[in-house]
């Protein structure tokens, strides 16, 4: 029988956040990863007050998408693509 290791994605951490009058300043690991300003502001302090801080940040920059992109490649839905 062969063992076969899948990597699993991690929760994202390292992720915090400041608010700065009508912004909201996101920094990942100290270095400064978005801006969010005005309604997307407001609408992200709202969701951290009910949701998980460290998935809402990921989100928030983009940085969530990471780990599974080998794996799609071998999806049926992706044959044939390059």
């Amino acid at each position: 029988m062969r063992l076969r290791y899948v990597r699993r994605m991690g929760t994202p951490n390292g992720f915090s956040y400041t608010v700065r009058g009508d912004e909201v300043v996101i920094t990942h690991r100290g270095k400064s990863a978005a801006v969010l300003r005005g309604v997307k502001a407001a609408a992200f302090l709202e969701q951290v007050e009910r949701g998980d801080p460290q998935q809402l940040m990921a989100r928030a920059t983009g940085n969530y998408r990471r780990g599974n992109e080998r794996m799609s490649k071998q999806h049926p839905r992706n044959a044939g693509r390059a």
